[in-house]
């Protein structure tokens, strides 16, 4: 069935000689993986470059329920994130962002808030040209409330342990043992009451910033067992050291 969505693209895998694999969230279908033929061969007029994660595109697909891997017949770019293509440290964003959305993200059907959180996130950070090292953080502070696990705001500062189980801030540090220090805990919770302007007043070292990352990630593993190994993280850890 021929079907008109718009996608967001996670990640491409090399597939054959001449094409690819690549992974999209779409509005209408959620997560879908497309097999793209003939895309590097040399005569072909289409580019790889196409596909780059969080470009946006509008699509006509052969969409079957049934299918583990769905074809284009036409596609065209919305919106391209120039700007993080021109910066080693926003296309490594990109490129972890990329990994981790591919991870998390189903196949759910129509999902219009959480493609409009994504695409309106990525037109953003392509907009910032400084202040930005703290996108990833915020982003994915923001983005546990489109997937269940929002946790609550911190109403006493005085609780300063940050429960990753339930999802809330305490004072003592729970029995189960999944907890995060005073430290880290201070700075999520500065992250998840933050707007996208507040973020960048939220002053990290590299290294620091790496921990909060590292700590945001176990919470989501908390949450989504199935979320495995995140393996760009070690570039983001490199870039921004």
């Amino acid at each position: 069935m021929l079907e008109k969505t718009s996608g967001i693209v996670l990640n491409q895998i090399k597939y054959t000689d001449s094409g690819i694999i690549v992974q999209l969230f779409t509005r209408k279908f959620g997560r879908q993986s497309f097999m793209i033929k003939g895309i590097r061969n040399r005569k072909s007029g289409r580019q790889t470059s196409l596909f780059r994660p969080l470009t946006v595109l509008d699509m006509v697909i052969y969409y079957r329920e049934s299918r583990n891997m769905q074809s284009l017949r036409e596609v065209s770019v919305e919106f391209a994130p120039s700007e993080i293509y021109g910066n080693v440290f926003k296309s490594s964003i990109a490129m972890f962002l990329g990994e981790v959305l591919t991870a998390v993200l189903r196949e759910e059907g129509e999902q219009d808030e959480l493609f409009s959180f994504i695409r309106d996130s990525v037109v953003y950070f392509d907009g910032r040209k400084e202040s930005f090292s703290n996108f990833h953080i915020a982003f994915l502070t923001g983005l546990c409330s489109y997937l269940g696990f929002e946790p609550g705001k911190r109403e006493d500062e005085e609780k300063r342990v940050f429960d990753l189980v339930n999802g809330s801030f305490v004072s003592l540090p729970p029995v189960h043992g999944l907890y995060s220090g005073a430290e880290i805990s201070d700075i999520l919770a500065a992250f998840f009451r933050s707007s996208w302007d507040d973020m960048n007043q939220i002053s990290l070292t590299g290294e620091m910033r790496n921990e909060v990352l590292s700590e945001l990630l176990r919470y989501y593993s908390v949450h989504l067992p199935s979320l495995g190994k995140i393996n760009s993280i070690e570039i983001l850890r490199e870039v921004f050291r």
